[in-house]
């Protein structure tokens, strides 16, 4: 039984996905903050479980990340419909996942396994914590600048999504998994360097301008 408990949780946060969706529509933001959380929970936990007592499966390797997907896109879909957060969010986040299966499908056959980095897990986390921070939010009806906080947390969210895409993309390029005989060939080290910091740069000046018009402007990121 014990060595089935990921795969439980893991389970579990299938169950979990319709149960936090009628509690959003039917605008019971507590509710669905509590199973949402423990959704979180079970993830974290699940994980911790099976790499503690090497019970990693091939259940666990495809259902777990999938229950991720799932449960965020969903959430964020709901959140969309019952006016809380932009539908362009929405779309960004589709459109990333879209990616991220075209390159799975481009790797399939070549014998490669894309491991979780750093900037990965760090997106996936703060698109929980905007979404706790939305349900609250709406919950307690706070105003002011707690207002935007959620917005200010998905904007971070997507750029340290963006910049995953990214990093996953410079990876397997290193590692020889993209052709680089079909890229340009005067592409050296030093140039790709300064690609990648001129565009870390160019992120976090767009995160000093979001912030500052979320302040100056509260209101206007719905359009």
């Amino acid at each position: 039984m014990f060595k089935h408990l990921p795969n439980i949780l893991t389970i579990i946060r299938f169950l979990l996905i319709p149960l936090i969706l009628y509690f959003i529509f039917t605008g019971n933001y507590l509710f669905a903050f509590v199973f949402f959380t423990v959704s979180g929970i079970t993830d974290i936990a699940d994980g911790c479980i099976a790499r503690k007592f090497n019970l990693i499966s091939n259940f666990g390797k495809l259902m777990d990340p999938l229950a991720d997907k799932l449960t965020q896109i969903s959430v964020l879909a709901a959140l969309v419909i019952v006016k809380i957060i932009p539908v362009w969010i929405l779309a960004i986040v589709l459109l990333k996942e879209f990616i991220m299966v075209v390159g799975a499908s481009f790797l399939y056959g070549k014998d490669v396994v894309v491991y979780s980095r750093w900037y990965g897990k760090l997106a996936t986390v703060l698109f929980y914590l905007a979404i706790v921070v939305s349900l609250l939010l709406s919950k307690f009806n706070l105003t002011g600048i707690w207002s935007n906080l959620d917005m200010f947390l998905y904007y971070i969210a997507l750029i340290a999504t963006v910049f995953a895409l990214i990093m996953y993309v410079l990876t397997l390029y290193n590692k020889g998994f993209i052709n680089k005989d079909d890229l340009k060939k005067d592409v050296t080290i030093e140039k790709k360097e300064k690609w990648v910091k001129f565009s870390l740069f160019f992120l976090f000046i767009n995160l000093f301008k979001i912030f500052y018009n979320l302040i100056k402007f509260p209101y206007s990121y719905y359009f």
